[in-house]
């Protein structure tokens, strides 16, 4: 290279470098320059930051950088003529969708209505044939809360591509930010006709949206003119049972589910699911109808037996709903689950009615023994599913405990424990070893267990769990010793060991006491007439009641008495023991429980049906946030006839 060449290469070099400093420096500087404009703005001193974007507004490659805040600052500021010359200059030099967008907002800003409203229509009617622009003007309408305009243009692009289901969910959620119920649910029937697949994330999102009792009458409606315009559409069948059980309308959902099971035919019958819910929600009279009607239908099925065993059980739960319990009506039990094994010997439920029969045997008749035998051939029998065998262990502790066997019991309940870790089997284990701890007054261990239990994944361990740790806690705040609770905790282990007499005559002299040292003053200042326990060196061992422990557990103490005189059918005493509860204890966790079981009581064993009505009525207003809300309303809808069989039900 000569020497001109290679200066002149040298320059050219050079000079680029100059401008690349020059470019980052002034960069740099309009960097800053916005910086201080943004800075203005979040003081609050608007002029200042106006003339600031104003000036940097010069530079095209500013827009991108402040065109958000200079814009809604001008707006704010009812600058709209500076706004209009400065957004049409801008589409006049980059023709950008959401330039356009501003341009019809700044109209509607500055009241000019008519002229937004054309001038919007046109521009999202412009675009409609392009559904990717058509979610992005919905996306940035909607976030500038112009949800109407948003909404129209998804419907337009909807009818441009004559596709009536496109964009539902974007436009369920658009309905639901604007309170349009029915439209919503409308557009999420209308997403799951499309994709049946994810009909369980659409129940998943109605059940945290519809709340309210008449919301979901709504959703019942709306189905129920669905299903009956699309005969054949399943999804739809299928979120009215769905709908029907959110209801806890289990006459409702067998109708649906018997109609479903006709028009569909499927392997697995609808209507034994039905049968299944009803029955684990005690609503026996709609279980026996749903079993039976599987029973009478599916013959050579594999949902035949299931059947006979539920029907066998939910006769089985309305006998020990019953109170008392007929010993006869136990014996026809045990006999039916016998016929049961006899027809089907080698089939899975066979199993499960041998367990039924044993804890029969142990609980209403007191043949202990006989369940023993029953349950060890029942662990050690290897066609049998190994859950169940291990169920087997666990009820065989407790039958133990009734044979007043403690450490065979807690022997059972470790190997459950250990052999079925981090299982919900497991974890009932680890609760019954609690409970034993519990009861022998082991208050410490007994707590060790239970903060465990509180993060058990079933919910209802980890609630039995924080209810047996509160009354732990509770009782032994004033106690260290825990006299007054031991003295509880012993009543319900004879409970446990089905010694109802003894536990009902302990409960009826119940008063938490502590022991004291007094010396002979003392017990004359306190005119002492209690029980002395050992008198030595001048000093008396005393037995005191103390009221401050018995106020800490009196309201256990009345709701254990209730259920006992439920369990006798004496419904009277139990009914004024809840009422104690009510009134003296009225802030208490036991409270709601006792209102819903006075109205329980009243409904299942007195057959008042207005007495009932009324408690729930009370209850519904008292107690919104009780987890029996959800029951009470059903019950109290039940009894009113709602779900009268006479109502006109889609076949």
């Amino acid at each position: 290279m000569d020497n001109y060449k290679y200066k002149k290469f040298k320059n050219l070099i050079f000079n680029t470098i100059l401008a690349l400093l020059c470019a980052q420096l002034a960069t740099a500087q309009e960097t800053q320059e916005i910086q201080i404009a943004n800075e203005y703005l979040l003081r609050g001193e608007k002029n200042k930051a106006l003339a600031a974007f104003q000036q940097l507004s010069k530079n095209p490659q500013n827009a991108s950088s402040i065109h958000t805040s200079y814009f809604n600052l001008m707006i704010e500021l009812g600058n709209f003529k500076q706004a209009e010359d400065y957004i049409e200059k801008l589409i006049r030099r980059e023709d950008r969708l959401n330039y356009r967008l501003d341009l019809g907002i700044l109209y509607l800003r500055s009241g000019d209505v008519t002229k937004a409203d054309k001038y919007l229509k046109a521009l999202i009617k412009t675009n409609a044939d392009d559904a990717y622009k058509a979610k992005t003007i919905s996306d940035y309408l909607a976030s500038r809360n112009l949800v109407d305009y948003s909404i129209f243009a998804l419907q337009q692009s909807r009818v441009a591509a004559n596709n009536p289901h496109a964009f539902a969910l974007e436009l369920a959620n658009l309905y639901r930010i604007q309170g349009k119920r029915d439209e919503m649910v409308g557009e999420y029937l209308d997403y799951v006709t499309q994709t049946p697949t994810n009909s369980g994330y659409i129940k998943n999102l109605m059940q945290l949206l519809l709340t309210k009792p008449e919301e979901l009458e709504s959703l019942e409606n709306l189905l129920t003119d669905r299903v009956q315009k699309n005969q054949d559409s399943e999804v739809y069948s299928d979120l009215l049972i769905w709908t029907n059980l959110q209801s806890k309308n289990f006459y409702g959902a067998f109708i649906q589910a018997r109609a479903y099971d006709k028009r569909f035919r499927k392997e697995q019958s609808k209507t034994l699911e039905i049968a299944q819910i009803a029955l684990n929600n005690k609503d026996y009279k709609n279980a026996d109808r749903a079993f039976l009607y599987v029973i009478r239908e599916f013959v050579n099925t594999p949902n035949f037996l299931p059947a006979q065993l539920g029907l066998i059980k939910t006769r089985e739960a309305q006998i020990k709903n019953s109170f008392p319990v007929n010993k006869d009506s136990v014996r026809y039990l045990i006999r039916e689950f016998a016929q049961f094994r006899s027809r089907y010997p080698d089939h899975p439920s066979s199993f499960d009615a041998r367990l039924s029969e044993a804890l029969l045997h142990a609980y209403y008749l007191n043949e202990l023994d006989s369940s023993v035998v029953v349950l060890n051939r029942l662990i050690a029998d290897l066609k049998a599913p190994g859950q169940l065998r291990n169920q087997s262990k666990v009820e065989l502790g407790d039958i133990y405990l009734l044979k007043e066997e403690p450490w065979e019991a807690t022997l059972l309940y470790s190997q459950v424990e250990k052999s079925q870790r981090e299982t919900p089997l497991g974890y009932e284990a680890k609760l019954r070893n609690a409970k034993l701890s519990y009861y022998k007054g082991d208050f410490k261990l007994a707590q060790e267990h239970l903060d465990i239990l509180k993060q058990a994944t079933t919910r209802e361990i980890a609630n039995d769990a924080l209810d047996l740790s509160m009354r732990i806690k509770e009782n032994t705040a004033f106690d260290s010793t825990g006299a007054g609770l031991k003295e509880f905790a012993a009543i319900e282990l004879l409970l446990a060991q089905n010694k109802m007499p003894e536990a009902l005559m302990r409960l009826e002299k119940f008063q938490p006491k502590k022991n004291a040292w007094l010396t002979t003053t003392e017990l004359s200042e306190l005119n002492f007439k209690g029980k002395i326990l050992q008198t030595k060196d001048g000093l008396s061992l005393v037995e005191i009641v103390d009221a401050k422990l018995a106020s800490t557990i009196q309201d256990d103490v009345y709701w254990l008495e209730a259920n006992i005189r439920m369990k006798q059918g004496q419904f009277d005493q139990a009914i004024a023991l809840l009422e104690k509860i009510v009134k003296e204890y009225p802030e208490e966790i036991l409270t709601d429980d006792a209102v819903f079981l006075q109205a329980d009581i009243y409904e299942r064993h007195l057959k008042n049906k207005d007495k009932a009505m009324e408690i729930y009525r009370d209850f519904l207003n008292k107690y919104p946030g009780s987890v029996y809300a959800a029951e009470a309303r059903k019950r109290f809808r039940n009894l009113r006839g709602d779900f009268a069989e006479e109502k006109p039900i889609v076949n």
